[in-house]
């Protein structure tokens, strides 16, 4: 089967796909552990809607490189996150990561290879969850950087945790590691970081065995909740955290 084109047109994500029609999508920078930078939030939800337009895709396994998911970022550029014009950029882009993540017409198993504390929620929304004992969730960068917590984070965190915990995990930068996110309900299975992609990769290669309208309308159903719950969260969140982007600039010197 010829490689499709889009497999190599986003440097920040490598894609794999067996002949079974699972397809691997691994995030990167330089192909060491990936650090959220302008390409990466603006290229996600172009490489997802390939993805989704392509029907050979029968599952979708999601994974970070090396002992982390995500845990750096570098988003130095040209884009001023606290001009309004800059921000509603970042606005429409995480607004269409999250729809194009519950929009997947497969199903979607997270392999949560280490460490995920910026963009955590990527690889909670995963229809599976398998997270490496090494693994902890933390949404770090909001309240260090003193903007609210509103790309979806605080959406998909109140979900799997319940409203009092998100609350708490929001306002105290609360680290949750493996064994207590199992035990919270955050993932659905623990094991050893080397057993974390081929365990993912097993389930979705059961899954790849049924019928391919099952698998996608099956998606689609399993997330409607998530899918209303999102659009409305984002939409408002998001705009809530360019309000105190915006302000950065009239903040007092420390």
């Amino acid at each position: 089967m010829e490689t499709p084109a889009y497999f190599d047109r986003f440097p920040d994500f490598a894609l794999d796909r067996a002949a079974s029609g699972v397809l691997t999508l691994r995030l990167h920078s330089g192909g060491e552990p990936a650090a959220l930078s302008v390409r990466l939030h603006r290229d996600f939800p172009r490489v997802l809607r390939e993805i989704t337009d392509d029907r050979d895709n029968r599952v979708l396994v999601l994974t970070g490189t090396g002992d982390r998911f995500m845990t750096e970022m570098d988003m130095r550029g040209d884009r001023q996150a606290f001009k309004p014009l800059h921000w509603d950029e970042i606005y429409w882009e995480g607004r269409q990561v999250l729809r194009a993540l519950v929009d997947l017409p497969m199903p979607v198993v997270a392999a949560i290879n280490g460490p995920a504390t910026i963009h955590s929620e990527w690889v909670l929304l995963g229809d599976i969850t398998i997270a490496s004992d090494t693994a902890c969730f933390q949404d770090f960068p909001h309240l260090a950087g003193e903007v609210v917590p509103g790309d979806g984070v605080h959406v998909v965190w109140e979900e799997l945790l319940g409203i009092n915990r998100a609350r708490y995990a929001a306002l105290t930068q609360q680290v949750i590691r493996a064994d207590e996110a199992l035990r919270l309900g955050m993932v659905n299975e623990v094991v050893p970081p080397v057993d974390v992609l081929p365990r993912a990769l097993a389930l979705a290669e059961q899954l790849a065995s049924k019928p391919p309208l099952l698998l996608r309308l099956t998606s689609l159903a399993l997330r409607q909740r998530l899918a209303r719950r999102l659009d409305e969260g984002a939409t408002l969140g998001l705009a809530l955290e360019g309000l105190t982007m915006a302000d950065k600039p009239y903040q007092p010197p420390v």
